[in-house]
């Protein structure tokens, strides 16, 4: 994996009206020559040439020729691509395994990919192409622990994999299935049910959301607390607003401020310095004080000092950080030393070792 490494850190910078992509010291990898580009996944990246799409690899050789009206990325092998104004599916030899016939899709994630028809709504289509549930779709979810949340005529329930339904169009809301249990409402009150349809938690609540690290945030009489899978409360509702647990830490809000609480109820970090923060992603959270941001750690501390005009979470060691001074983007490490310099009009996480960044230039 080492060898692979310069390599993986590429990301993509826009120059002008072309795409080209630098790796992490900001060195050229592919010359800017594209008209836009997509960041790599699954070892191709989707760049349009002479107004067509293709791919490349991280050589920058052209592996799929440009010949479609539209392209996405690889997921699970496979990737969307657009030939008129229909869409269909080529796997990495650029062969087409699904034909294009479609209004719109969204990749594959397992094994399903959400397809949308004018005429009839959304639905599923498994790899091979065949429907595993006909358009006929409201709103539909992505694929969670077997099952697929969907809304037809205004009623929510719930299909398997197979595109059979598990619970009929019922309820008058739900969330998706996690840790087991879903959110429902039902008579205005909203509770949990099991994959047999079970109440687990009665309706009682009047907001629920999904489970996230064994606690479901939910809401009475206009504060919010946590329950646990029996649905016996573990922190009280007191707060104006409360997030999932994230790294074993919840973000809450309360009199306008925001503090973070560990699953005790403990209050972490008080809600008293910080006007606006995020959920921790890999040990830090960001935080506004004023008008500056900064990075605490799970004790409270500030480890990178309030400093900065705008950032992003801590995604494979790097945020993003934007300076108003020049209105440009770079990135930093957890120390908050710069790592790569503010340069970029957009910039991007890193994602399988990969960034999307874009220079304007006059």
């Amino acid at each position: 994996m080492k060898k692979l490494l310069l390599l993986l850190f590429v990301s993509f910078t826009l120059i002008g009206d072309k795409y080209g992509y630098i790796d992490k010291r900001g060195k050229w990898v592919i010359e800017p020559q594209f008209e836009h580009a997509s960041w790599f996944s699954e070892g191709l990246a989707a760049v349009e040439i002479g107004g067509k799409w293709g791919y490349i690899d991280k050589t920058g050789k052209v592996v799929i020729e440009p010949q479609f009206d539209g392209a996405f990325e690889f997921s699970e092998g496979l990737a969307a691509v657009k030939i008129g104004d229909k869409w269909g599916h080529i796997d990495k030899t650029g062969k087409i395994v699904i034909e294009p016939q479609f209004d719109g899709t969204q990749g594959f994630s397992g094994g399903v990919a959400m397809i949308r028809k004018k005429e009839g709504g959304i639905g599923y289509i498994n790899k091979t192409g065949d429907w595993i549930a006909e358009p006929q779709f409201n709103v539909v979810s992505v694929y969670c622990e077997g099952l697929l949340m969907v809304v037809k005529g205004g009623k929510y329930g719930f299909i398997d994999k197979t595109g059979k339904w598990v619970f009929e169009p019922q309820f008058e809301m739900a969330g998706n299935f996690s840790g087991g249990l879903a959110p429902i409402k039902e008579g205005g009150k909203s509770g949990y049910i099991d994959r047999t349809g079970k109440w687990i938690i009665e309706p009682q609540f009047n907001r629920a959301w999904d489970f996230a690290e064994s606690l479901a945030v939910v809401e009475q009489d206009g504060k919010w607390g946590y329950i646990d899978k029996t649905g016996k409360t573990v922190i009280e509702p007191q707060f104006d607003g409360a997030w999932n647990f994230h790294e074993g830490l919840a973000r809450i809000k309360k009199d306008g401020k925001f503090g973070f609480v560990d699953k005790t109820g403990k209050m972490v970090v008080k809600p008293e310095a910080y006007w606006d923060a995020g959920d921790f992603s890999e040990e830090l959270a960001w935080v506004r004080k004023g008008k500056k941001y900064g990075f605490i750690d799970k004790r409270g501390k500030e480890v990178i000092k309030t400093q900065f005009d705008v950032v992003r979470d801590f995604f494979n060691g790097l945020a993003q950080v934007k300076v108003f001074e020049t209105e440009k983007w770079g990135y930093i490490d957890k120390t908050g030393k710069w790592v790569i310099k503010p340069q970029f009009d957009q910039a991007e996480n890193f994602h399988e070792g990969l960034a999307r960044v874009r220079i304007y230039e006059d």
